[in-house]
């Protein structure tokens, strides 16, 4: 202040002086000092306007701070008014959030803030610069925000199945520490996340194709945010497989499906196949990763791959070959009213898949007696609202079974006893003893222990309608019956007012008097049925020569099994003083009456009387052709020429049955007919003229010497023929394979098995892929179990045979280890069925023939078939 005072009086000294004004000096200067001095103080001078001013009040114009972000560069400046400047300023309450400084010269707050605050509350003061010096304060509240909360990760790697899988879930912003949770969806087995570093850790166990899980990440300021991924862990240790892994089906027939899989998505199934078109390679489960699903066959036959895909890893599958049929059914002995014992229409069975690795014994199906009936198939029945592939079976228990075709263990639709009430039964009736002591017959046991139900029975699908002939007993008093049912195939009841008692009488001389009358007790319903045009026909024999007998053929309207007019045919009605009896009766070792495109029957008969060529009426060994026009009536024939010596021989020309070969609309004859008997000879005839007898010549087109005996019915199949023979002494001879020759209309032999078949010899059944992958199948039935013949007693041995070589067998039930495939105990004349992948052969169970033989299983049907795994 003094330096500011000499300055102030020099200035005046020196202005004082240039006015002149010397005399005056020191009292003016002391008042300019003075003046100046109280100024300089603060204070006006007294009296007048010549005071200082005060200085205005000091205030904080500041009234709020702008809010910032963490790691965003702050700033902001505290402004004051008034006072004296310059100011100073403090923060005098409360912390600046990290990273920000107060610059107290220039009020301004800057820096980086590095952690979040929310409204924090801060005092600032303001002093200002004057002598007396004033200060304000105000209360101020800063919010520093924490940055947007994100998740950096975008996605999560795939993994492996028993590999250590790592990945880490990463987030920015917000406000460390973070925590992670799985908030849908459930992590792949084996693996775990870490809630506290976001790390998704383990060695997962399961593959897991694409699994959507939510994770979600909160700060510790209260963000969260949440992301969608998706996880795929891929096994190469995944593996399927399925069951069954191979299969035979009727059309729309479904077969249950399983898949096992260590993927837990599960499979996709799909199929494939020549007949796929659209929806034709059948049906699954609607879910695509069912692993148990049930199949559909399609409505076209064919072969299809069913396959089941891994959801996680498509390269791995498994497959299996289902075979659908179109097989109407074996409806009838020999499959068809040709008797050429074919079914064209098997898939599952071929070369390659009849082996002891695919092919085997299934299942069988225990009955009450023996079957010496061919068995028969009909595909998808309705019964008790459910579809099954039926196979029905007929014992000589006087039963009859429907079994599920297909179903293992064995499974009975319905049983009928076709001796009891509900079946036209009467009290006290049973089947009728055999054998030595038995009631029929003349003690031979040629049909052993009991004779219920022999011929094969014949099915019309059109109505579901299974007829056939049982044979009963009452033995007080011996009343014998037989009877003809017509039985429901769903249910086992009695239809059309059934059954009807068979009778019936022609003229004739032949007992003695003008008329010959149907005998049940002689007659032996030795043949199959055959269902021509509507009528049912039942043809007859005997019980062992047991005269008095004849050979029958009786019709019977199919609607309503009232006897068809003029229907009844007697092969040996009149007396022959020659022969002394009459006999010709029809066995065919249970071969059925074969039938043309006319209704035309084909029938051979055995040893009897034979005068036809002199009108006596009566055809032993004879080939005959009966028509079906108006009645029965014989409309052409062939009789060997040496028919006496056969007759006297016991070398019945019947003993075989008959066979219509393929037409050869071509050929000089197109409609041909074989058959032959004990004689070994087959015959090959003209339809249209059989030949009828010439003393010295047989007027045939072929004489085939096949020998020793036949006891069959021959197999027809691409111009190939197959036949055997078999001593009745034991001996025998292969089964044999003739071609036929189409330009020379002849047979020659082709091929032959190694096995030589003893008696009977088989009646062989062929199936085939129209003309392609050819089996003959045929069944060894020597040891029949017969008390008294020289056969012994043992299982029957199913052989099957490539159909263009038989010396190249494919598979016997003899083959297996540990008896895997064996039969029950051979029944003779027994044909095998094959149908949709299986073949059925009847047996007599461990039954050892004769009514005394202890016995567990008295009768069993045998299933073979393409083992399901």
């Amino acid at each position: 202040m003094w330096l500011f005072l000499r300055g102030v009086i020099r200035e005046m000294w020196s202005r004082f002086r240039s006015s002149g004004a010397v005399g005056s000096a020191p009292s003016f200067l002391l008042l300019v000092l003075s003046s100046t001095l109280l100024q300089s103080c603060g204070q006006a001078p007294s009296g007048g306007n010549n005071a200082l001013p005060s200085p205005s009040p000091l205030s904080i114009a500041t009234t709020g701070l702008p809010d910032g972000q963490v790691g965003a560069l702050y700033t902001a400046t505290l402004v004051a008014t008034g006072g004296t400047t310059p100011y100073r300023w403090a923060l005098t309450s409360g912390t600046l959030p990290v990273g920000l400084a107060l610059n107290a010269s220039n009020g301004a707050i800057t820096g980086t803030p590095t952690a979040p605050v929310n409204g924090t509350p801060l005092t600032f003061q303001a002093t200002d610069s004057g002598t007396s010096a004033q200060n304000k304060s105000v209360s101020l509240t800063v919010t520093i925000a924490p940055t947007g909360l994100a998740i950096t990760t975008t996605s999560l790697p795939s993994g492996q199945v028993g590999t250590a899988y790592s990945a880490i879930l990463a987030a920015s912003g917000g406000t460390t520490p973070y925590s992670w949770a799985v908030t849908s969806g459930a992590l792949p087995a084996g693996l775990t996340l870490n809630a506290s570093t976001g790390a998704i850790t383990g060695t997962p166990t399961a593959a897991v194709n694409g699994t959507l899980l939510t994770f979600q990440v909160t700060d510790s300021g209260a963000q969260n945010k949440s992301v969608n991924f998706t996880l795929t862990i891929v096994a190469t240790g995944i593996t399927v497989s399925v069951s069954p892994t191979r299969a035979a089906l009727a059309i729309t027939q479904a077969l249950p499906l399983v898949a096992t899989t260590n993927d837990p998505s599960g499979v996709n199934w799909s199929a494939s196949g020549t007949g796929c078109s659209g929806s034709t390679c059948g049906t699954f489960c609607v879910s695509p990763s069912c692993s148990v699903t049930t199949y559909t066959a399609p409505s076209v036959a064919g072969v299809y791959t069913i396959t089941a895909t891994s959801v996680s890893n498509a390269a791995i599958s498994a497959s299996l070959l289902v075979a659908v049929t179109d097989l109407s059914g074996v409806l009838t002995y020999h499959n068809n009213l040709s008797r050429d014992g074919t079914n064209t229409r098997e898939f599952a069975l071929t070369t390659s898949t009849v082996n002891t690795s695919t092919f085997g014994k299934l299942f069988s199906c225990p009955t009450d007696g023996a079957i010496y009936a061919q068995p028969l198939w009909i595909p998808q029945i309705s019964i008790a609202s459910v579809k099954h592939n039926v196979v029905v079976v007929a014992t000589q228990h006087e039963s009859l079974y429907a079994f599920d075709a297909d179903t293992a263990p064995c499974t009975t639709l319905w049983h009928a006893n076709l001796i009891d009430s509900t079946h036209g039964g009467t009290s006290g009736e049973t089947s009728v003893p055999s054998g030595i002591g038995g009631l029929v017959g003349s003690g031979y046991s040629d049909i052993t222990p009991e004779v219920g139900v022999t011929g094969t029975p014949v099915i019309d699908p059109t109505t579901q309608t299974l007829y056939v002939v049982s044979k009963s007993v009452i033995p007080s008093g011996q009343t014998f019956f037989q009877r003809l049912h017509a039985i429901d195939l769903t249910t086992g009841n009695e239809k059309f007012s059934g059954p009807v008692t068979i009778s019936a009488s022609v003229p004739g001389s032949a007992d003695g008097s003008t008329t010959v009358t149907f005998s049940p007790q002689q007659e032996n319903q030795r043949p199959g049925l055959a269902l021509v045009n509507g009528v049912v026909y039942i043809a007859w024999a005997s019980h062992e020569d047991k005269d008095p007998y004849h050979g029958w053929v009786i019709g019977y309207t199919a609607s309503t099994l009232v006897q068809a007019p003029n229907a009844v045919f007697n092969s040996t009605p009149n007396f022959n003083a020659t022969f002394g009896y009459s006999r010709g009766g029809i066995w065919m070792s249970g071969g059925a009456p074969a039938a043309d495109s006319s209704g035309n029957l084909y029938l051979l008969t055995g040893n009897g009387a034979f005068d036809a060529n002199t009108n006596g009426g009566n055809y032993g060994d004879s080939t005959l052709k009966l028509s079906t026009a108006s009645g029965l009536s014989v409309a052409d024939w062939f009789t060997p020429m040496d028919q006496r010596t056969l007759d006297m021989g016991d070398q019945d020309h019947g003993a075989g049955g008959a066979a219509i070969l393929v037409d050869q609309p071509s050929a000089t004859y197109p409609h041909l007919v074989i058959g032959g008997g004990k004689a070994g000879v087959l015959f090959l005839m003209n339809r249209d003229n059989l030949g009828h007898f010439s003393s010295s010549t047989n007027n045939v087109l072929q004489q085939l010497v096949v020998g020793p005996n036949i006891y069959a019915t021959a197999a027809f199949w691409n111009n190939s023929l197959y036949i055997a023979a078999a001593n009745d002494g034991g001996s025998g001879g292969p089964l044999k394979h003739y071609s036929f020759n189409t330009t020379t209309e002849q047979f020659a032999a082709t091929s032959q098995t190694s096995l030589v078949y003893n008696f009977p010899g088989p009646t062989p059944s062929l199936s085939s892929n129209g003309s392609a992958q050819g089996i003959v199948w045929a069944l060894d039935n020597s040891k029949y179990c017969t008390p008294g013949s020289n056969s012994g007693c043992g299982p029957a041995v199913l052989h099957a045979y490539d159909a263009t070589n038989l010396a190249t067998e494919l598979w016997n039930s003899s083959q297996a280890a540990g008896n895997r495939d064996q039969a029950g105990n051979a029944v003779k004349f027994t044909v095998p069925t094959v149908a949709d992948g299986r073949v059925y052969i009847g047996t007599r169970g461990n039954n050892a023939g004769g009514t005394g033989s202890s016995t567990t299983v008295p009768g069993e049907l045998d299933v073979y078939g393409l083992l399901p795994n």
